[in-house]
């Protein structure tokens, strides 16, 4: 079984190949600039040279008839043709209240998806236009939704709703939804094996931290709360986006600078975050070089950073209970020792006592408890992968034996499972 995974922004598509019966993948790739022109594609297959074609694509369907050729054809061509791939996996970032696990699309489905793009009017929109650019260039093949919201529809009421007028929920549905859902599941299973435990019976605090972040609190294996809202604005501090702030201020600053909705919703999306504490990075690789050469507002930024990351860890452990452990996962969280190490300092009195060694030695893949070894309260740093959770999802669903993440067992949640 042959399964395509699509990741369709507004103006790029991700893809991944996935021999299911071999548990390898064949083939994954990029096509950038789509509708924007000067589209190409960059296509990467185990033990080749990366392949790179430009072709104009000027919208999400030739693109991804772009994909396909590309896959079949020619000189970068992973399978005979297109009858080989059995089913199409969509990322999907908001389901709304509807969708609490991953479902084959029809056009029930499809619909009640394009009910809910006011929710995310800048990610809906083009993750529908690459299931109906499927429909038309693989009028065959099944295509399931994955979605980034579905792993936190079972947060409690009290935890997803604002304190604002309630008939803004009833209208228009303003709530929380969270947003990573497939990270968060995935490292949330890994960690309960790596702790010798069911996930049913943990509590954890998942901290995905990349140019998004977002934070989970896990209690007996689901999510009760997370950090991101109703977008994937609210929250903690990350790359271009502000997290959490008085929301009065954007408000005062649209009448001190004359800006409008639009300009405001922009420099809080893209020009907040890290860029702009420093005025200039978005990568913590440059941030934290920078401040080892003394730049004050790069130190300062990195000290906002891991403020807020520990004052969520604090938040989340009064709201998960007993706590097991704390998972670092995603670029940032997998990657660079020193915002965790700023992160988890003076929280022994908590319970997580972080062994600087450990943590220092916990950079460049694989799976690594950075805690010593009496601490109350483990923090492993586990490589998310989010590609396994929408491929089992879809060959489970294939075969008929899917069922909520708590009642479906996963390959990586097996004590034996060696990560890829």
């Amino acid at each position: 079984m042959i399964i395509l995974a699509l990741n369709c922004g507004s103006s790029s598509v991700k893809y991944s190949l996935f021999d299911w019966a071999r548990k390898q993948t064949l083939a994954m790739g990029l096509v950038e600039r789509v509708i924007a022109g000067g589209s190409f594609i960059v296509q990467s297959v185990p033990g080749r040279e990366d392949f790179r074609l430009e072709k104009e694509c000027p919208d999400h369907e030739t693109a991804i008839d772009l994909i396909i050729r590309t896959m079949t054809e020619g000189p970068a061509a992973v399978i005979p043709d297109i009858s080989a791939i059995a089913a199409v996996g969509h990322r999907v970032v908001h389901g709304g209240e509807r969708f609490t696990c991953s479902v084959r699309i029809d056009a029930e489905v499809l619909e009640a998806i394009r009910e809910v793009q006011h929710l995310a009017p800048l990610h809906n929109p083009p993750n529908i236009a690459g299931i109906e650019a499927v429909s038309s260039v693989l009028p065959q093949v099944p295509n399931i939704a994955i979605f980034d919201t579905a792993f936190h529809q079972t947060m409690p009421r009290h935890a997803y709703l604002y304190a604002l007028p309630y008939n803004w929920y009833e209208r228009y549905r303003v709530r929380r939804y969270g947003f990573h859902g497939t990270s968060h599941l995935y490292v949330s299973k890994r960690a309960a094996a790596l702790l010798g435990k069911a996930s049913c019976d943990c509590n954890l605090i998942t901290m995905h931290i990349g140019n998004g972040v977002s934070h989970c609190a896990i209690r007996n294996g689901i999510s009760i709360d997370t950090s991101m809202g109703l977008t994937p604005l609210e929250g903690a501090v990350m790359g271009t986006r502000c997290g959490d702030i008085d929301p009065a201020i954007p408000h005062f600053m649209m009448k001190m600078e004359n800006l409008t909705p639009d300009e405001m919703d922009n420099l809080l999306n893209k020009k907040s975050g890290v860029l702009g504490i420093t005025g200039r990075f978005t990568d913590r690789r440059d941030i934290i070089q920078a401040a080892r050469q003394g730049d004050e507002r790069c130190r300062l930024c990195l000290e906002i950073e891991s403020y807020r990351l520990r004052k969520y860890i604090g938040a989340y452990l009064a709201a998960a209970g007993p706590l097991d452990a704390v998972v670092f996962t995603a670029g940032v969280g997998e990657n660079s020792w020193l915002i965790r190490q700023m992160a988890l300092q003076q929280l022994q009195h908590l319970g997580i006592h972080l062994d600087e060694q450990r943590n220092r030695e916990a950079v460049g893949g694989g799976e690594k408890i950075i805690t010593g070894d009496g601490s109350p309260i483990k923090a492993f740093v586990i490589p998310t992968d989010e590609e396994l959770v929408f491929i089992e999802d879809v060959a489970a669903i294939l075969d008929g034996r899917y069922a909520h993440h708590m009642e479906f067992t996963y390959s990586f949640a097996r004590p034996d499972f060696v990560p890829r």
